[in-house]
């Protein structure tokens, strides 16, 4: 049965609009799932908000992934704080999920794996019920007719079906952020596939990075800092490049990739470094990369 939501909204004291939804037909209380900002010039949602429960704990992922769990941490917690709840719909993207912030606007990018295997789910018709895989494809299904909402070459069907347009906050980004939301919040799958896809996202990146910089044998806090660089996209791949010619002096080369983006970034930048810091004084980070299994091995 299709999970269905009444919408309301409230203006606070300092003038800013929060949305709230309360499952029809259920018991469950009314939740904050996103509120109104403006950013040049577009208007859409943000939920930045940390919960208990509802943030990322490397430690509960380890048996799992490993090391790979604690990896992506630094940029879990640079991105969201490590909500698995993290929502905008203001810029370029038009829709951003997770605790990894996904994109929807990258063809066979971060989000829409992530929403494919979502739709994998066996409570998928629950909360999208229109949308449906087909040969791997995200589809509309309108009666009986199905519509493509992605492929190689554009996300652009996929971004308007989620959120219409960037002048205003329409009813249909309210609905698909509402169920995003209540998603991530109620069903511990759906945030294992959050965990998942950055997972995965991070260990090709790091084969890529690897054919690109030469890191067979790099600390883990050097790779860290370079996949952290390339998902937020504050430097190109030879500004990086540059930074690690250091001939093998690796403390060189972290302190390099540090001051890349420290104009614009430096909050950003201080908290995937003090994160590593953290993760390697508690003895979780003293690993390097070894290229040929595309593993992190003991230092």
């Amino acid at each position: 049965m299709a999970i269905d939501f009444s919408i309301t909204s409230t203006v606070a004291s300092n003038g800013r609009t929060a949305y709230n939804a309360q499952r029809i037909n259920s018991t469950e209380p009314k939740f904050n799932f996103g509120n109104k900002t403006q950013y040049e010039g577009n208007f859409g949602l943000f939920n930045t908000s940390v919960s208990a429960g509802q943030v990322y704990n490397p430690a509960d992922y380890a048996a799992k992934y490993g090391f790979w769990a604690y990896f992506i941490y630094p940029t879990a917690m640079a991105e969201s704080s490590g909500s698995f709840k993290c929502l905008n719909t203001y810029d370029r993207a038009q829709f951003t999920f997770s605790f990894m912030q996904y994109g929807a606007h990258v063809p066979n990018g971060d989000f829409v794996k992530f929403f494919r295997k979502l739709l994998q789910l066996p409570n998928a018709a629950d909360y999208f019920p229109k949308l449906v895989l087909s040969n791997n494809r995200i589809f509309y299904k309108s009666n009986g007719t199905l519509s493509a909402l992605e492929n190689d070459s554009t996300t652009q069907p996929l971004m308007d079906y989620l959120n219409p347009t960037l002048n205003d906050i329409e009813n249909q980004e309210l609905i698909c952020a509402a169920r995003l939301v209540h998603w991530a919040t109620n069903d511990s799958k759906h945030r294992e596939i959050q965990v998942g896809t950055a997972i995965e996202m991070y260990k090709e990146n790091m084969k890529s990075y690897h054919s690109r910089y030469g890191l067979n044998n790099a600390p883990a806090n050097v790779c860290q800092m370079i996949c952290d660089i390339r998902h937020q996209g504050r430097a190109k791949s030879d500004r990086i490049a540059l930074a690690l010619n250091t001939n093998g002096n690796y403390d060189k080369a972290f302190s390099n990739l540090c001051q890349i983006g420290n104009t614009n970034y430096q909050t950003r930048i201080n908290t995937v470094r003090s994160t590593i810091k953290k993760l390697t004084d508690l003895g979780k980070f003293s690993m390097k990369y070894d290229s040929v299994s595309g593993e992190f091995v003991k230092a």
